[in-house]
C-alpha cells in the first residue's frame, strides 16, 4: 500500500516536473479566475491594515476609547495574525489551498461583523483577533496558491497580484473613510470575503499539494483546467530555502505604522487628514502597478534594493523634517506638505518591492519537504513583528516624532545590506531552477 502511495506520488510530480517550460505553458482563463479568487482574500487583508487609519476618529469618539485601547485595538489584528500564522502551513497541507482559505474566509466575516456591529470594547477586540487569524491564513496561503497554480514566467507578476489587492483594500478606507463611518467600513471588509468564499466552488485546487496527497486524478483534472487541455502536462516540481530575515525588514522598517496610523501622522504634521487620506487612497493603487509590472522585467533583487534604499531615505527626511518643526521652528508652513511628500514616496518605495516581494519569494524558495514549517515560522515571524510595531507606534510617536523615523531609516540601511548580500534572484526561473541553484540538488521526491 506504502509502496502504491510512493508510485503515484513521483507519477503526480513527473505530471508536474516540465509543465512550468515557457514554451509549454500559456495563461488560460482558469489561472486568471484562481489568481482572481485568491486575491480577493488580499483585499480584506488591505482593509484590515488601512482600518486604523481611516476608523481611528470615529471609533475613539463613539466607543470612548482611550489612546493605549485603540494601539490595543490597532495591534489585535498582527497579534491575531500571527496565531493564525502558526496554523497557517499545516493547515494548508491538511485542508489543501482553498480549504485553508475557506477557514480564512469564515474567521474575517465573523471578525468584521463582530466590528461592525460592535456594542463594546470586548466585540471590538474580539473582531480584530478573529480576522487577524484569517488574515494570517491569507497572508501564507494565497501568495503559495498563485505561485503554484501560474508558469513560471508569469509568476511573479500573478504573485505581486497580492501585494496590488492588498494596496486596493488600504485604499479604499482611505478614501472611503471620508464620508463612511466605521461600521460601514467593517461591512465592506467582510464583502471580498464572501466573494472568495463563493468563487472557490468554481477554480481548483493547487496541483502541487494534489502532488503530494497522492490524488492522481484530481491532480490532472486541475492541471488540465490550469494549462488547457491541449498542454503536456508531464512535468512540474516544486522547491527551497531562504530566511525570516525579509519579513523582518517589512515589519521593523516601519511599513505597518505608517500605514495603519497615516492619518496620526498627518495630523501631528499640520496637514489635513481628509486631503492626506484622498491622495493617499487615490494614489495606492497606480503605485503597487508599478511593481506588479517591473516584477518579471527587472526582477526580485533591484526592485528590493530600490524599495529598501528608498524607505530608508524617506524615514530620514520624515525625522529631519519633524525635527526642524519641533526642535527649530525652520520653515514650519512647508513641513505639512513636505511630511505628505515623504510619506507618499514611502508607500510608493515600499510597495515596489519590500511591501510585497517577501511573499513571492518565500512561495518560491521553500521546497515542499519544509514548506509547511518554514513557511509558518516566516509568516509567524512577519506578523509578530508586526504586532510590536502597531502597538508600540503611538508610544514611540509620543517620545520623540522625528527619532521614531530616524529608528526606521536605520532599519532601512540595515535592510539595503541584508538584501545585497544575502538574498538570491528567482526571476525567470522555474522552481526546481531554484532549487538546485540554491542548494546544487533538486528536491528529493522522497521527502514530499
Amino acid at each position: 500500500m506504502v509502496v502504491e502511495e510512493e508510485r503515484s506520488m513521483e507519477e503526480g510530480l513527473l505530471k508536474l516536473k516540465n509543465q512550468n517550460d515557457t514554451s509549454h505553458c500559456r495563461i488560460t482563463a482558469c489561472v486568471i479566475l484562481s489568481t482572481f479568487v485568491a486575491v480577493c482574500g488580499s483585499f480584506s487583508f488591505g482593509v484590515a491594515v488601512g482600518y486604523t487609519s481611516g476608523a481611528e476618529i470615529g471609533i475613539m469618539q463613539d466607543m470612548g476609547l482611550s489612546i493605549a485601547e485603540f494601539s490595543a485595538f490597532g495591534s489585535f489584528s498582527t497579534l491575531g495574525a500571527a496565531v493564525g500564522a502558526l496554523f497557517s502551513g499545516k493547515m494548508a497541507i491538511m485542508l489543501g489551498r482553498r480549504g485553508t482559505m475557506w477557514v480564512s474566509n469564515i474567521l474575517c466575516i465573523t471578525g468584521w461583523l463582530s466590528i461592525a456591529f460592535a456594542k463594546d470594547v470586548l466585540w471590538l477586540d474580539f473582531g480584530r483577533i478573529s480576522s487577524g487569524i484569517g488574515i494570517g491564513l491569507i497572508s501564507y496561503v494565497v501568495p503559495v496558491y498563485i505561485a503554484e497554480i501560474t508558469p513560471k514566467h508569469v509568476r511573479g507578476t500573478f504573485t505581486f497580484s497580492n501585494q496590488l489587492l492588498q494596496n486596493a483594500g488600504v485604499s479604499m478606507v482611505y478614501f472611503c473613510g471620508n464620508f463612511l463611518d466605521w461600521r460601514m467600513m467593517a461591512l465592506l471588509g467582510a464583502l471580498p470575503c464572501g466573494i472568495q468564499a463563493i468563487g472557490l466552488f468554481f477554480v481548483p485546487e493547487s496541483p502541487r499539494w494534489l502532488a503530494k496527497v497522492g490524488t492522481e486524478k484530481e491532480l490532472e483534472n486541475s492541471l488540465l483546467r490550469l494549462r488547457g487541455r491541449d498542454a503536456d502536462i508531464s512535468h512540474e516540481a516544486s522547491e527551497i530555502q531562504v530566511g525570516i530575515g525579509l519579513m523582518l525588514i517589512q515589519q521593523f522598517s516601519g511599513s505597518a505604522a505608517v500605514i495603519s496610523y497615516a492619518s496620526t501622522i498627518f495630523r501631528k504634521a499640520g496637514f489635513s487628514v481628509a486631503i492626506g487620506s484622498t491622495m493617499l487612497g487615490l494614489f495606492m493603487i497606480p503605485k503597487a502597478m508599478i511593481g506588479l509590472i517591473l516584477v518579471d522585467k527587472w526582477g526580485r533583487r533591484p526592485l528590493l534594493l530600490t524599495s529598501a534604499c528608498g524607505m530608508s531615505i524617506t524615514c530620514m527626511l520624515l525625522g529631519l523634517a519633524f525635527a526642524l518643526q519641533q526642535k527649530m521652528q525652520l520653515l514650519p508652513e512647508l513641513t505639512p506638505v513636505f511630511t505628505f511628500i515623504c510619506v507618499t514616496l514611502y508607500i510608493a518605495t515600499y510597495a515596489i518591492g519590500v511591501g510585497g516581494l517577501p511573499w513571492v519569494i518565500m512561495s518560491e524558495i521553500f521546497p515542499i519537504n519544509i514548506k509547511v514549517t518554514a513557511g509558518s515560522l516566516v509568516t509567524l515571524a512577519s506578523w509578530s513583528s508586526s504586532s510590536i510595531v502597531t502597538y508600540a507606534f503611538n508610544f514611540l510617536f509620543e517620545w520623540s516624532t522625528q527619532g521614531t523615523f530616524y529608528i526606521f531609516g536605520a532599519i532601512g540601511g540595515g535592510a539595503l545590506l541584508f538584501i545585497w548580500l544575502l538574498v538570491p534572484e528567482t526571476k525567470g526561473l522555474s522552481l526546481e531552477e531554484i532549487q538546485i541553484s540554491l542548494t546544487g540538488q533538486p528536491d528529493e521526491i522522497s521527502h514530499m
